[in-house]
């Protein structure tokens, strides 16, 4: 948190020297003679003995952010608004504050028990939206971009799952889409767990200004801040993966030898390494200068020049990318001679499926950074900006995994293959089943046959099978074997005895 430069620690500690020197004044002044309403601090102003039926008055505090600011902040960025876009006024300099005091020498108090305060004149008169509408403002937007990452991040996971799943979805494109997908996970994740860290950190009951002395005063933990500069890592890395879908697409339209292969580790080295060269950096100048609070406000802006600046370079470069691809788009599909509609809907298609693939969006507000962006203009940037980087996971995966024809037509292909195997093995059941009630006849009708005609022949005991099947022989088939039984005609004596056709052994699909 911050107005007009000052952070919420500086704040703090600004009240407690407010407080110190108040106490020491209080302690220093002589005991009262007489029936008077007790001098004390009621953690806003410094209150004097004041006689009965008197009104108090005292300058407006001191350590109030917006009490010395009778300017903008200047144009150079050294003070940035995160959260209250104050702006002072001389008027709250030479205000005061005002306070009753009763007829039986007691403070004036008003509808809920608290001592009644008049500090109108202590207010940022200027500020353009009042402390309460601001939150709730800002924990929309926080409410928006949490929607935005959690559903991309389960979008994300489907889709990296499906690319995973497919041997014939490994390729040099679906690889760098893979690894851009992966870097938006860990983006939305890492900003995710950053807010929780700093959710539990934050004062659940910050209504107005007076709340302030609610604000945690002590260093944030080591866990916060190493929250915060994995999210820098991960918000870098995400945006060099998308500088490496430009240079692919550039270099795959523009290069007449162009080796995927060869460029692959490059694009990695791009992707994962390039991040480290200024977030390090960033880390140590921090730590050296600017080790307060959480690593989430930016008091001196020189020092997030060193993230901004590679980001930005990497925005505009993909942005001339984007321009040439969209160039050379053109000439290609003028060249193939199309009818004006198709030709005219197929680079409109074109142009909105490479925005999100290569987040152009950056450009729209790429140059209007956060301490010159004030008043509605702020929102307007928060707006936009949190909502397509949130949803961008989504509209990727959708885009390029879960809309793709090759993606489709493989689970179109695995399903078709899953169908065709719980078929066979239905039928393979269903033999299974013919086989043994064969099995029980047969072995029934044999039982009979020796009860009526004896044993069999000793020359065919060894075999264990019926006089008629002698001449029984084994024939390969398509790399299998099949036992062939030649069947003659049946007595009158042998009718109802054995199967009415052929029959079915192990292996075979013909049933009795």
């Amino acid at each position: 948190m911050s107005a007009l430069g000052y952070s919420a620690k500086e704040v703090v500690e600004s009240w407690q020297r407010y407080r110190d020197a108040c106490v020491w004044k209080m302690l220093e002044e002589p005991p009262p003679t007489s029936v008077v309403c007790n001098r004390t601090f009621d953690m806003y102003a410094c209150w004097s003995d004041t006689h009965p039926n008197t009104s108090a008055r005292v300058p407006c505090p001191w350590y109030l952010p917006w009490h010395q600011q009778g300017m903008s902040p200047d144009v150079c960025g050294a003070t940035t608004l995160t959260l209250s876009p104050f702006s002072g006024s001389p008027a709250v300099r030479e205000g005061f504050v005002f306070q009753k005091c009763g007829p039986d020498g007691q403070w004036i108090v008003d509808e809920s028990g608290h001592p009644w305060r008049d500090h109108s004149q202590c207010e940022a008169i200027q500020e353009e939206l009042p402390f309460e509408n601001h939150l709730w403002i800002l924990e929309q937007l926080r409410l928006m971009y949490t929607v935005g990452y959690s559903s991309s991040l389960i979008a994300l996971v489907g889709a990296l799952l499906l690319l995973l799943s497919f041997r014939k979805l490994r390729c040099i494109r679906n690889y760098i889409h893979m690894n851009l997908f992966l870097s938006l996970m860990l983006r939305a994740v890492s900003i995710l767990a950053r807010d929780s860290f700093l959710w539990l950190r934050f004062p659940k009951n910050v209504q107005t200004e007076d709340d302030i002395s609610q604000f945690p005063m002590e260093q944030a933990a080591a866990s916060c801040r190493v929250a915060q500069t994995l999210t820098q890592y991960c918000v870098g890395a995400n945006y060099c993966w998308l500088l490496v879908e430009g240079l692919y697409l550039h270099n795959l339209l523009g290069l007449m030898t162009f080796s995927e292969e060869s460029y692959f580790p490059r694009y990695l080295l791009l992707g994962w390494g390039t991040p480290i060269l200024f977030v390090i950096p960033w880390v140590i100048v921090r730590y050296l200068y600017e080790n307060n609070e959480c690593w989430e406000r930016n008091d001196h802006m020189g020092y997030w020049w060193i993230i901004r600046c590679p980001i930005l370079v990497a925005i505009f470069v993909n942005f001339v990318i984007f321009v040439r691809i969209m160039k050379i788009l053109f000439s290609k599909l003028r060249a193939q001679q199309m009818y004006y509609a198709d030709y005219k809907f197929r680079l409109a298609k074109s142009t909105l499926t490479l925005i999100p693939l290569m987040g152009i969006h950056e450009v729209v507000f790429a140059l209007v950074v956060e301490e010159q962006a004030q008043g509605i203009l702020r929102y307007i940037k928060y707006s936009f900006e949190l909502f397509f980087n949130s949803f961008q996971g989504l509209l990727v995966s959708v885009l390029y995994c879960f809309v793709n024809k090759e993606v489709q037509s493989e689970i179109q292909r695995k399903w078709q293959r899953c169908q065709l195997g719980a078929s066979l093995l239905e039928k393979q059941g269903q033999s299974r089943s013919l086989w043994t009630s064969c099995r029980s006849r047969n072995s029934s009708g044999s039982s009979r046959r020796k009860k009526d005609h004896g044993p069999w022949p000793l020359s065919h005991a060894a075999e264990n099978v019926p006089p008629i099947a002698t001449d029984l022989h084994r024939t390969p088939l398509g790399g299998k074997s099949y036992w062939n039984f030649p069947v003659r005609m049946k007595t009158e004596d042998e009718a109802g005895d054995l199967p009415e056709a052929q029959l079915a052994l192990p292996g075979t699909q013909n049933c009795c």
